[in-house]
């Protein structure tokens, strides 16, 4: 661990910042590691480890059985993506984004299979707790997440992976045209679709709800 600070610390006396802006901390790692230093995978997989799974998760839905597996091939996807990796965003952003293309991949797999599968149960209801919300603002929350998940099978890929970096992960667009390598007006352009579509859904949802309402009314 100590010749991976060494490597940090040495690379950051070397240059404090870029056009981009400071520099990675971690991007000495990916060097190291691109040439063949395993300590810095073990280090830049402890780095980024939390991310990726959180976003997996956060794609996925917290109730999926295949968040770990599906994390796991996302950790792989990144390390073998650096290779490839140009700088152009940080090393956190870039797994961040592998994360979501691996999770939404497997979200489009796993609609092609549910076509000849009957599900059990529905686990779209599952809603996290929170201290500081309440249950009807927290069921809210939970179907718009689950709305935003669907959204992303539907969308075109680029589309759905601009709509999850920005409203799952909380990128800024900046940060998304820097990680796509796209102008920024192109990001605008993907999350504008994605906003609208997301809008139509929610009102769509919004409709059969009401109309289930009046039905058990009646």
């Amino acid at each position: 661990m100590n010749i991976m600070l060494s490597l940090i610390q040495g690379a950051a006396g070397v240059e404090e910042s870029s056009p981009q802006g400071p520099r990675d901390e971690l991007a000495a790692l990916a060097a190291a590691f691109s040439e063949g230093n395993v300590g810095a995978a073990r280090t830049l997989v402890s780095a980024v480890g939390g991310s990726v799974l959180s976003a997996v998760r956060m794609v996925l839905g917290p109730g999926h059985t295949d968040v770990e597996d599906v994390a796991q091939d996302a950790m792989i996807g990144f390390l073998e993506g650096l290779a490839r990796f140009r700088g152009e965003c940080s090393i956190v952003h870039f797994a961040g984004r592998v994360a979501v293309l691996t999770a939404m991949a497997a979200r489009r797999r796993q609609r092609t299979r549910d076509r000849w599968v009957v599900a059990d149960e529905d686990e779209s209801g599952l809603v996290a707790a929170g201290a500081d919300s309440s249950p009807l603002a927290r069921l809210e929350a939970a179907r718009r997440r689950e709305t935003v998940r669907r959204l992303l099978d539907e969308l075109p890929e680029t589309t759905a992976e601009a709509v999850a970096l920005h409203f799952i992960l909380g990128h800024t667009v900046q940060e998304i045209a820097a990680a796509t390598q796209v102008p920024v007006n192109t990001v605008w352009s993907r999350l504008r679709i994605g906003k609208e579509r997301m809008r139509e859904k929610l009102d769509r949802l919004g409709g059969e709800e009401f109309a289930s309402a009046s039905e058990c009314g009646s």
